[in-house]
């Protein structure tokens, strides 16, 4: 039972690729987006403002007065922020 529960999250995974949570510290919708991801084994890759980007790069990856988090899938698609990622993850059956 367990492999078969494994199979099936690598499949996910390679379906729906790997997503990043752009995040800062002390923001507890940064916190929401991972546990979800967590919670519902979604392998995802977290990135922290003042560690691993700046404020400028992530202004030009996401325009000005975006906010945190910023989900992105496979390093191409944008999904947005906390809403947007619970919406898509519904879109997609994933929660």
């Amino acid at each position: 039972m367990v492999l078969f529960f494994y199979a099936i999250i690598e499949r996910l995974r390679i379906f729906f690729g790997m997503f990043t949570v752009y995040s800062k510290v002390n923001c507890q919708y940064c916190t929401a987006v991972e546990k979800l991801f967590t919670l519902k084994g979604i392998d995802h890759n977290k990135i922290i403002l003042n560690v691993d980007f700046n404020r400028d790069e992530f202004f030009a990856k996401f325009g000005d007065g975006a906010t945190f988090p910023q989900v992105v899938l496979d390093d191409t698609q944008i999904i947005g922020g906390a809403t947007d990622t619970v919406a898509y993850l519904k879109s997609n059956k994933l929660v």
